[in-house]
């Protein structure tokens, strides 16, 4: 797929962010902005017109309705409604929970039959993306939420191991947020094992988004990223493996995928007994909160 055509719904502070990398990058031919603010979207989009002119990327960045959305080959979801996060330390992400369910299961609704690539960035992110793909039928529907806690966790071990991030090869699982699961037992620096000090990386990755949301109230560049390299690869544009949130069960939660030429095939490493307990238990907690969603609202905000 040479020249692809991708969406966006949701122009705040992450949508913002989305768009601004695959311009930024020329991936898309055609960037279609959608969002139910009419002023901030016609705003954004003549921002990111300027960019792409000025960057000399060639993507061409028009505003949209939801319904134009099924012409896109993907289709990225950053939209968040508007409540006040009164989740404190533990399960933060889980926050959005009952304002975003509705307006995903809209959404959802109004993309029935869509065929293309849909990629989740709206937190609590395994939850939504099966809400959305419940709701819409889509088969190809991805949460953006273990990739972003890989690459941190690879990151941070360089970082402990003293080695280029490129020479670790490690995967964090099961649910985006505090119940992550470090694929340790798998984990390697330079194609040869390593032991992993969990503890301290667990630490660190649950520490790390305080951090951010703390110098700059939230996280907008690293799932930024995480669209963009999986973009490429579900598009068909380059193969690898990146961790995503999609069925395990009868839950969506975050595992490996293989993608060749477009097409992903789960490759969820070997895992230690307790790596597997730690897996089914964040299964079951997602299982529980998923019960607990709200049934869908007449109103979408994006």
């Amino acid at each position: 797929m040479s020249s692809p055509v991708v969406g966006i719904v949701g122009a705040g502070a992450v949508g913002q962010t989305v768009a601004t990398t695959l311009v930024t990058a020329g991936l898309p031919e055609r960037l279609l902005v959608v969002s139910r603010q009419p002023t901030q979207v016609q705003g954004l989009c003549a921002d990111l017109q300027d960019l792409a002119q000025t960057a000399r990327s060639g993507c061409l960045v028009e505003a949209g309705e939801v319904a134009d959305l099924h012409g896109c080959d993907a289709v990225v979801i950053a939209l968040r409604t508007d409540f006040t996060n009164t989740a404190a330390e533990r399960d933060i992400r889980r926050g959005g929970a009952a304002a975003n369910a509705p307006a995903l299961g809209m959404l959802g609704r109004e993309l029935r039959g869509y065929s293309g690539t849909v990629l989740v960035v709206t937190n609590p992110v395994d939850l939504m993306a099966r809400r959305f793909a419940d709701v819409s039928g889509c088969s190809r529907v991805f949460g953006i939420g273990s990739n972003l806690d890989s690459a941190r966790y690879r990151f941070l071990l360089a970082r402990y191991a003293q080695v280029p991030p490129e020479q670790v090869r490690g995967h964090v699982i099961g649910e985006h947020g505090d119940r992550a699961v470090v694929c340790a037992s798998t984990t390697t620096v330079g194609s040869r094992p390593i032991t992993v000090p969990v503890r301290t990386l667990v630490a660190d990755l649950q520490q790390r988004p305080a951090l951010i949301r703390n110098g700059i109230g939230r996280t907008r560049c690293g799932p930024a990223g995480a669209v963009l390299s999986t973009l490429r690869k579900a598009l068909g544009l380059v193969d690898g493996i990146e961790e995503l949130s999609v069925p395990y069960g009868d839950v969506y939660l975050g595992i490996p995928l293989h993608f060749t030429g477009g097409k992903a095939v789960p490759a969820l490493p070997p895992l230690t007994l307790c790596e597997r307990l730690c897996l089914d238990s964040a299964a079951g907690s997602l299982r529980d909160a998923y019960a607990q969603l709200p049934v869908l609202s007449e109103r979408i905000a994006t």
